[in-house]
């Protein structure tokens, strides 16, 4: 259906498509790294607008068990392969702009509908990138004796090791941790400027150049470690601790590894629309955009325990009650995936 939007005629079919071509830089940089994989096979399931927004697939497990001597005269002990529950759940997300908010940039001669596509794109990719970092908040706040083990093993706290800050052997060393050998599938960090900028100065990081439509080049807010993809952004978490010589600043890096997290694109009915209402400040024309995402850590299920509406908010996302190891969900005998099987971990650092 066609609209208005600063006098221009506006599709959203056609609004749609520009979108989709907008280079999601943060977004591409995790699934270039692998971390991210993409999963529409559950789609059609999570497309549902009533019931779809939780989801429960099968996580078969590993064969194993005790080999038999086989002598002649050793029975063969059968051994079991467990088969675990993975849920996930879509996060829905809205927000609408006045026409206001893009005078100046459609302005000059500048395409209307790719200048406005880009923004919105940009800012989708950071809501996604708030979406995980929530996430993954919440299941270091994850209890229990199981969830503990993870919680426990997948951190890496320096900060009373000789500076407590970054260094060469840090992401070494913490992912050896975690997982041991299967360290070698961790491809991406997020870390706070102030790591980075640790990082530049011992001539460990190495940013990435980016080349616009103009040919002007600049750095972007990715770089490499030892290897490693690097996204640097200040919504790190960090903390404030107060000692005997004053505040001192703790800060988080997470380090993901292949298909630490699977992306569904679960759709809604109508992505983007315009609304014009000619009463408001003599007559202003509202784009409107939706989403629904599902970012599933792998080995890592939703519980649903502390969620007041089909869809969670960040603070729920962070609510540690609301995550737990992958299971057999078995009323007695319960087994849980091997943490070291999670490919995701974190440093705590003093920069």
């Amino acid at each position: 259906m066609a609209g208005l939007f600063d006098s221009k005629n506006f599709n959203a079919e056609v609004f749609g498509k520009y979108y989709d071509t907008i280079p999601k830089l943060k977004r591409n940089e995790l699934v270039k790294s692998k971390a991210i994989v993409m999963n529409d096979r559950i789609k059609p399931t999570m497309a549902e607008q009533t019931g779809g927004n939780i989801v429960t697939v099968p996580l078969f497990g590993h064969i194993g068990g005790t080999v038999s001597n086989y002598d002649g005269q050793t029975d063969i002990v059968e051994n079991d392969t467990p088969t675990f529950t993975h849920t996930r759940v879509v996060v829905g997300r809205a927000n609408a702009w006045v026409e206001k908010d893009f005078a100046y940039d459609i302005t000059g001669g500048v395409d209307f509908m790719d200048n406005v596509a880009k923004q919105v794109s940009e800012y989708w990719d950071e809501i996604d990138q708030d979406t995980i970092l929530s996430i993954l908040k919440g299941i270091f706040g994850m209890t229990g004796a199981e969830n503990k083990k993870f919680v426990d093993g997948h951190t890496s706290d320096i900060t009373k090791v000789d500076s407590g800050k970054f260094n060469e052997v840090t992401l070494n060393n913490a992912l050896q941790a975690a997982v041991g050998e299967n360290k070698v599938n961790f491809s991406l960090a997020i870390m706070h400027s102030q790591v980075a900028t640790n990082l530049e100065n011992l001539n460990l990081l190495e940013h990435l150049k980016y080349t616009d439509a103009t040919g002007v080049q600049r750095d972007l807010t990715l770089a490499t470690l030892n290897g490693r993809s690097v996204i640097i952004d200040d919504s790190m978490p960090t903390e404030v601790e107060t000692t005997s010589s004053g505040d001192v600043v703790k800060y988080t890096t997470y380090i993901l590894g292949e298909g630490a997290f699977e992306f569904t694109d679960a759709g809604v009915k109508v992505p983007f629309e315009m609304d014009r209402n000619p009463k408001v400040n003599g007559g202003q024309d509202t784009l409107y955009s939706r989403q629904r995402h599902c970012f599933a850590p792998y080995g890592i299920n939703f519980t649903n325990k502390s969620m007041k509406t089909l869809s969670p908010t960040n603070q729920e996302l962070e609510n540690g009650t609301n995550w737990e190891l992958v299971n057999t969900n078995a009323s007695s005998g319960k087994q849980y995936i091997d943490h070291k099987a999670v490919p995701i971990a974190r440093v705590i650092s003093l920069g």
